[in-house]
């Protein structure tokens, strides 16, 4: 057994502890705690806490500590939302980006409306659904979360039912995206065997599709594909009311969504006309659309379809020109933008390195970019800096409470 001292926690979420020889990293460990442990390619296995920091509280998960979904809940609120902003500043350092950056938003417990719970068959034959434990593909039977909606929790065992009827085949490892709406519980299934099984049979369907039924949920589909439909699943968006596509994207945490639409409506404040670039089924394109007219864009032919069928259900916004491009092979020109004055764009993970370069030839005065990694939009910005751009500041967003994921909206002028 060796004995170290944390001196950070790193990217991942992990304690690190310098030494000689390199970083050790320790697991589910704070800054300042001396920790001791064997020592496996790098990493502490079973960490044992000799000096707890002052910062460590109680976790308040059941699952905690095997469930992979938390890996910091047993830090205090205030030195943990620091340490997502400066991850977030860190970011920007690697780019040369100085900037104001704002105390990180923080997400209430039980507000997630999107949660991905696997299905197994134990050895005795229960079907059980949960999350996957800390690296590990083993399954963590789920029956409490703090994290998410409680009305997918007390939903878990009328789900259990309808994930037994995709089990049908050995190599088959369900998914169930779960996503809380206005018309209820919407479910779309992945991971189903399609090779060697030739996909679910007429009669799995058919449990399926009764199990669903007898549960109450809005919409259950397959990858994408519509199996039983009893209402439209809906999502509110500014004043519109739009219908989500199956498996298609919503952000996770309505307050954190709507802490990123109020500060991207803020900074096009003025704009006589407004790009939306990814804008998937309108997220910031209708509350965008109460300012000026909004010319949106995004891969998903079934999310610009929803954005579509959204627009006459609210009152008072200006006109919306909705385009489904798929902006990594095709990003719009500044002759597509002509005209906007202001640009909002939220792309995937992996950024938008072409977008940006077409957004940084564009006469636009106002820029917001709002991403899901710090890493990749510090990329883009440093694009749109060296175009004459200014990040006037940045907001780091905890929408993933407790894991060591973290989201920014970030502003820029000319």
């Amino acid at each position: 057994m060796q004995t170290f001292t944390i001196s950070r926690v790193g990217g991942q979420g992990d304690g690190v502890a310098e030494t000689p020889q390199g970083p050790v990293f320790a697991g589910l460990t704070l800054p300042g705690e001396m920790v001791r442990g064997e020592v496996v390619d790098g990493r502490l296995e079973q960490v044992e806490i000799v000096t707890p920091s002052p910062d460590r509280i109680a976790p308040v998960s059941p699952q905690y500590g095997d469930c992979g979904g938390c890996s910091l809940q047993h830090w205090a609120d205030r030195p943990y939302l620091e340490w997502k902003r400066e991850q977030v500043r860190l970011a920007l350092a690697r780019e040369k980006i100085e900037t104001e950056l704002e105390a990180t938003v923080a997400s209430p417990t039980g507000t997630r409306r999107r949660v991905a719970l696997h299905a197994r068959r134990t050895q005795d034959g229960r079907v059980v659904l949960g999350f996957k434990a800390r690296r590990s593909w083993r399954l963590v039977e789920v029956r409490e979360c703090p994290v998410a909606d409680s009305r997918i929790i007390r939903a878990i065992p009328a789900l259990t039912e309808v994930a037994a009827a995709f089990l049908e085949h050995p190599k088959s490892a369900p998914t169930l995206h779960v996503t809380s709406t206005l018309s209820g519980l919407d479910v779309d299934v992945t991971g189903v065997e399609r090779r060697s099984g030739g996909g679910l049979s007429a009669d799995a369907q058919m449990r399926a599709i009764e199990a669903a039924r007898r549960v109450d949920l809005a919409r259950l589909s397959l990858a994408g594909d519509a199996l039983m439909m009893a209402r439209q699943p809906l999502i509110g968006f500014g004043p519109a009311t739009v219908p989500l596509p199956a498996g298609g994207f919503l952000q996770a945490v309505p307050q954190a969504e709507a802490a990123m639409v109020e500060r991207a409506v803020a900074a096009v404040k003025g704009a006589k006309k407004i790009a939306d670039l990814f804008c998937g089924a309108g997220t910031f394109t209708f509350p965008l659309a109460t300012v000026a007219p909004v010319i949106a864009a995004d891969a998903s032919k079934a999310g610009i379809a929803a954005l579509k069928a959204g627009v006459g259900s609210a009152k008072g916004m200006k006109p919306i020109t909705a385009e489904a491009r798929d902006l990594f092979r095709r990003p719009l020109t500044p002759y597509d933008l002509k005209g906007c004055e202001a640009i909002v764009f939220d792309p995937p993970r992996a950024g938008a390195i072409d977008q940006t370069a077409q957004i940084a030839g564009t006469k636009a005065g106002v820029v917001v970019g709002v991403s899901c990694n710090p890493q990749t939009f510090a990329r883009d910005a440093r694009v749109l800096i060296d175009a004459g751009f200014r990040l006037e500041r940045v907001t780091p967003v905890d929408q993933f409470l407790w894991s060591a994921h973290v989201e920014l909206v970030g502003v820029f002028k000319r």
